[in-house]
C-alpha cells in the first residue's frame, strides 16, 4: 500500500469511528420508546429536518450515479432527472410536509403504514400489511445499492475484496442505526450532508484544474455530438447524437413524483418539533438540492475532460463511470500527504452519502416489520423492551439480506435506485396525496390503488418497457398514474368512508 493510500485509509477509518461513536452517544440519550426510536420523539429542528431529508434522499446516487450518467451521455439524461427531483423536493415540502405532520400527530401514527391505515379507519389491518410488505420489498434492494457503492469505492481505490468492503459498510451502518435510532440517523445525516457538500466543491475545483481549465472542459464537451444538448444525448459507442424527445423528458422528470411516496423522507416531516418550522426547512432543502445536483452533473462532464487529459483512464461502462469521483480523488492523492488527506475526506463523502440513505432505509424497513407487521398485523404483543430488541434485530437481518443482494460488483447503483424509487413512488405517492387532500377517498380505493401501483412497476419494468419506443418510459410515471386512476374509480364505485373517518378528516382540515 502506498503512502497516499495509507493516508486515505486513516482518514476513512477515523471517519467511520466517529460515525459509530456519535451514534452510540446519541442512542444513550434517546428516549427508549417506539416514538423515540422511529421519530426521535418528534423533536427535530428545521435544519436537521431539511438536511436529513435530503441526505437520506440523495445517497451514493448523488456522488456516483448522477456524475456517472453525465460522464457517459452528457447533459440531457442527468439534468432532466435532476430538474424533476428538484421540483419534487420543493413540492413535497410545500404540499405534504405540514399536512402529514399535523395529521400523523392527530392519528398517533409513527410510521407511514400506520398513518395510511389509521387515516382510513381500518378494523382489519389489510392496508397496513400491504404497505409494510411493499416497504420491505423495495427497501432491501435500495439498501443493497448503497452497500454496492461502498464495495465499489474500496475495490476501485485499494483493490480490496468487493464483498469484504460491502460487509464492513453494513457493520458500521448497523452499529449506530440499531443503537441510536432516528435521532442518531438524523444527526448523522446532517453531518454527512456537510461532508458531501465539501466533497462536491473540492472535486469540482480540482477536476477543472486537472482538465486544463473551464474553457477546455467546455470545448471537450462541445466536441462530443449531443453532449451539451437538452434534446439529444451522446452515444459513445457510435460517437453520435441520439434524439431525446418529450417522452424521455417526461420519463426522467417523473422521478420527482417519487418524493410523495418515500417513507424514509416522509417520516422526517412527521418528526419535526413544530410544523411552522417546515417553511425554513423547505428553503434550506430546496437550495441545497439544486446546488448539489447541478455540481454533480458538472462533475460528470469535468471528469470526461480529466480522462481526455490523461489524468485518469477513460471510463467506458456504467459501472466504471460511476467511480468517476473515486478516480479523481485518487488522482488528487498523488500530490502528497495533505492532498491525500483531502482525498480521504472526499471518499468519506461518498461513504456519507451512502450511509445517510442506507441508515434511514434500514430504520423505515425495521419499523414496517417490528412495529406494523408483528404488532399491528399479527397481533403479537410486545412490551417496550421487547419492541426495542425486535426493532434492532430487524435492522441487522435486513442489512444481512441486503449484503447478499449487493454481492454482484457489476450491478449499477443508478439502475437499482431507479427501480426502488419507482416502487415507493408508485405504491405510496398517490395514497399519501389522496389521504391528505381528498375527503371522499376510501379504504377500498386506496388498497386497490396501492396494489395496482406496486404491481405495475414490475409489469412495466420487465414486460412493457422492453418493447421500446414510447413504451420504454420510466416505470414510475405509468404506475403512479394507474394507481391514482384506480383510487378515484374504486372510491367512487364503492360506498363512501365511514362517518368517523370523515369526522377525523374534517378535524384535521379545520386545524
Amino acid at each position: 500500500m502506498t503512502r497516499e493510500q495509507i493516508c486515505i485509509s486513516i482518514v476513512i477509518v477515523l471517519y467511520l469511528c466517529f460515525v459509530i461513536c456519535v451514534g452510540v452517544l446519541i442512542g444513550r440519550r434517546s428516549k427508549a420508546s417506539s416514538e423515540g426510536f422511529y421519530l426521535g420523539g418528534r423533536g427535530m429542528g428545521p435544519l436537521v429536518t431539511a438536511m436529513s431529508a435530503e441526505a437520506s434522499d440523495m445517497s451514493s446516487w448523488l456522488l456516483m450515479g448522477l456524475p456517472g450518467l453525465a460522464y457517459l451521455t452528457g447533459v440531457a439524461d442527468a439534468s432532466w432527472t435532476a430538474i424533476g427531483l428538484a421540483l419534487g423536493t420543493y413540492l413535497n415540502f410545500l404540499l405534504v410536509a405540514r399536512r402529514i405532520r399535523r395529521y400523523s400527530v392527530q392519528l398517533d401514527a409513527i410510521t407511514i403504514p400506520s398513518f395510511i391505515s389509521k387515516r382510513y379507519g381500518e378494523k382489519k389491518p389489510v392496508i397496513m400489511c400491504i404497505a409494510s410488505l411493499a416497504i420491505l420489498v423495495f427497501f432491501v434492494p435500495y439498501v443493497a445499492s448503497g452497500l454496492a457503492a461502498i464495495g465499489k469505492l474500496f475495490n476501485s481505490l485499494f483493490g480490496w475484496n468487493y464483498l469484504l468492503a460491502v460487509v464492513i459498510g453494513a457493520v458500521v451502518i448497523i452499529s449506530y442505526t440499531s443503537v441510536g435510532g432516528f435521532s442518531a440517523v438524523a444527526t448523522m445525516d446532517l453531518i454527512q450532508s456537510v461532508i458531501m457538500s465539501v466533497a462536491l466543491v473540492v472535486i469540482t475545483a480540482f477536476g477543472i484544474h486537472e482538465a486544463g481549465g473551464l474553457d477546455v472542459v467546455i470545448e471537450n464537451a462541445k466536441a462530443l455530438p449531443g453532449y451539451l444538448s437538452f434534446t439529444q444525448i451522446h452515444d459513445a459507442a457510435t460517437n453520435s447524437a441520439k434524439p431525446y424527445d418529450l417522452m424521455n423528458v417526461l420519463s426522467m422528470m417523473a422521478w420527482g413524483l417519487g418524493y410523495f411516496g418515500m417513507p424514509h423522507i416522509l417520516v422526517r416531516f412527521m418528526a419535526i418539533r413544530d410544523e411552522k418550522e417546515l417553511k425554513l426547512s423547505r428553503r434550506i432543502a430546496s437550495i441545497w438540492v439544486v446546488i448539489s445536483m447541478t455540481v454533480a452533473v458538472c462533475i460528470g462532464m469535468i471528469g470526461y475532460s480529466v480522462s481526455k487529459a490523461g489524468g485518469i483512464p477513460m471510463l467506458e461502462s456504467t459501472a466504471q463511470s460511476e467511480t468517476i469521483i473515486v478516480q479523481i480523488a485518487g488522482l488528487l492523492a498523488k500530490f502528497g500527504i495533505l492532498p491525500a488527506i483531502v482525498a480521504g475526506m472526499i471518499l468519506a463523502g461518498i461513504l456519507a452519502a451512502t450511509m445517510s440513505t442506507a441508515d434511514s432505509q434500514l430504520l423505515a424497513a425495521s419499523s414496517a416489520f417490528s412495529e406494523n407487521m408483528l404488532q399491528d398485523v399479527f397481533g403479537i404483543k410486545l412490551n417496550q423492551k421487547q419492541t426495542m430488541l425486535v426493532a434492532r434485530l430487524t435492522v441487522i437481518c435486513i442489512a444481512v439480506v441486503a449484503v447478499f443482494l449487493a454481492a454482484d460488483p457489476n450491478s449499477s447503483v443508478f439502475a437499482i435506485v431507479s427501480f426502488a424509487w419507482a416502487g415507493f413512488g408508485a405504491t405510496f405517492g398517490p395514497a399519501i396525496l389522496f389521504a391528505l387532500f381528498w375527503r371522499k377517498s376510501n379504504r377500498q380505493g386506496i388498497l386497490a390503488g396501492m396494489i395496482t401501483g406496486g404491481v405495475m412497476v414490475f409489469v412495466w419494468k420487465f414486460w412493457i418497457a422492453p418493447m421500446g419506443g414510447a413504451l420504454g418510459i420510466y416505470e414510475l410515471l405509468p404506475a403512479f398514474l394507474a394507481n391514482g386512476l384506480v383510487v378515484v374509480v374504486v372510491s367512487l364505485l364503492t360506498h363512501g368512508p365511514e362517518q368517523e373517518v370523515l369526522d377525523s378528516y374534517d378535524a384535521y382540515k379545520a386545524k
